[in-house]
């Protein structure tokens, strides 16, 4: 059986996928993927994404510069949940998410708010260009 047959694709054809730090085992953020994303990243060993907004398929870095190159691709016992073991390039230290920072999960709950612990390392307005 084709590998990508074995994972279990929601009813709009997607997976969701975590991209974690190797060294580190920062959890950078949270994406979709189709079956020629999932496809295309194990090729190329650099993550494609499939964005929902877009409807079309993000090589993560295209305008950023900020490359995922993924050394393992990892399944969960569900076989519903994709996780991807990058190395975060382009910036020192890494940036993965679109806000300039260097995950998306920067944000914790605290006293019933949501409250920005890391900092912004390049201003996404010279990123995004």
């Amino acid at each position: 059986m084709d590998w990508l047959e074995q994972l279990c694709w929601d009813e709009k054809g997607l997976i969701p996928v975590i991209a974690q730090e190797k060294d580190t085992g920062d959890v950078l953020m949270f994406a979709w993927m189709n079956r020629e994303a999932l496809q295309k990243t194990a090729e190329l060993g650099r993550a494609v994404y499939f964005s929902r907004s877009r409807g079309k398929l993000w090589f993560k870095g295209e305008e950023s510069g900020h490359v995922q190159t993924v050394h393992e691709i990892r399944v969960d016992c569900d076989q519903d949940v994709v996780l991807l073991k990058i190395t975060q390039t382009g910036h020192e230290p890494g940036i993965a998410c679109h806000t300039g920072r260097h995950s998306c999960f920067f944000s914790v709950l605290r006293d019933g708010r949501w409250q920005a612990v890391e900092p912004v390392l390049k201003d996404p307005a010279n990123i995004y260009k």
